[in-house]
């Protein structure tokens, strides 16, 4: 019964956007929930996302300590257009000192549209067809000349 009953909670709580929680340690804990529930899927959906191999996700994996982390070593590769193995070494150095510094480490500059993007936690995760933009923090209908046809 509480297997049943948290598989049910477990349903609603993923059906939420991903950052509903609010800035990037909201995102980054409901992000490992939903890993943890289901890692294969999860390996999937970043190896999708990020045009990576599953292996080289589950390798990323093997060297992080949260599967959250997995997801921000290569959304910080693709930020900063920098390889995975760049982004792990960068991260095995500064762990400790949060995701900004990281960011920086790897030429994401301070007050960029991805920095800002990284601190809200307006990052994305699963299938792009429900995303209007290309970019992280871009929402449809903004700037897109979506105007008169």
């Amino acid at each position: 019964m509480k297997k049943l009953l948290f598989v049910a909670l477990l349903g609603i709580f993923c059906s939420a956007p991903v950052f509903a929680a609010g800035g990037l340690d909201g995102f980054l804990n409901n992000l490992n929930i939903q890993a943890r529930a289901d890692l294969p899927g999860f390996s999937a959906k970043v190896s999708a996302q990020f045009g990576v191999p599953e292996v080289q996700v589950r390798a990323v994996l093997g060297t992080v300590r949260q599967p959250a982390d997995a997801f921000m070593v290569f959304q910080l590769g693709q930020m900063s257009r920098q390889p995975t193995d760049r982004v792990v070494q960068v991260y095995e150095t500064q762990k400790g000192k949060g995701w900004g510094v990281i960011a920086k480490q790897l030429g994401i500059k301070p007050g960029s549209r991805e920095f800002h993007a990284l601190k809200r936690g307006d990052l994305h995760f699963g299938p792009t067809s429900d995303r209007g933009g290309d970019g992280p923090g871009e929402h449809p209908g903004k700037g897109k000349g979506r105007g008169k046809h």
